[in-house]
């Protein structure tokens, strides 16, 4: 019966789009480093519903898309706007349009972390002497984003690359910053102050406790 049921919550509650009928694998040197957890475990899927689920789940950094498997095969959950929040070793996400924002910070203002992933040659940046840029494109243009190839293995002569992007969620809508200048651009009233702050607490915008150290104390700003 659990498993008629979770059958069933596949088919009818993720619709998973096109599933990939090959058998999971991984690349030479035992990884898949589009995905953000090393490997696809356990998973708690609230829906919006109320119900909840517990399949094997992984995030593709690639295409920003919750990726869980059953008998052996990859699926997207294809429908976030019924899905609540997704946690994942402790790590909640939750669905922001098509794509899935790690939760930093729940309380408003909230702070969310988009991952860019992008596949790229592993090697020298392009040039003389350096790695081309047509084997990647040769590779990428063999992808077919549209049935998920993004969530199986990486050939080993490739990298990711990531981008974090972080979101303020604000009553009046989202905003996003990469990097300080960004970030003090988002509040001039409080630059001054906040400036101090950075250069006191010597926060690095790529450290995540220290955005949501630096997200508190602006909003404190405003107390």
């Amino acid at each position: 019966m659990k498993n008629h049921l979770f059958a069933k919550f596949i088919m009818t509650v993720i619709i998973a789009s096109m599933p990939l009928l090959l058998e999971c694998q991984t690349t030479s040197d035992g990884s898949m480093p589009q995905y953000y957890f090393q490997d696809f475990t356990i998973a708690k899927v609230i829906m919006k519903n109320g119900q909840v689920q517990t399949p094997n789940m992984n995030y593709n950094t690639v295409t920003e898309k919750m990726v869980f498997t059953r008998d052996e095969k990859y699926y997207d959950i294809s429908n976030p706007e019924m899905v609540d929040t997704v946690i994942i070793q402790d790590v909640r996400f939750v669905p922001v349009g098509k794509a899935f924002l790690e939760v930093l910070k729940g309380t408003e203002p909230s702070l969310l972390l988009q991952y860019k992933g992008e596949v790229l040659p592993a090697g020298k940046p392009a040039g003389y002497g350096g790695t081309s840029q047509l084997a990647a494109s040769t590779y990428l243009s063999s992808v077919d984003l549209s049935s998920g190839r993004y969530n199986l293995p990486i050939p080993s002569d490739y990298m990711v690359k990531i981008e974090p992007i972080y979101w303020i969620r604000k009553p009046d809508g989202m905003v996003s910053f990469t990097n300080e200048k960004q970030f003090l651009g988002l509040f001039p009233e409080k630059s001054d102050q906040l400036r101090i702050f950075i250069k006191k607490n010597r926060i690095k915008i790529d450290r995540n406790e220290d955005v949501i150290k630096l997200v508190n104390y602006c909003n404190s700003l405003s107390n």
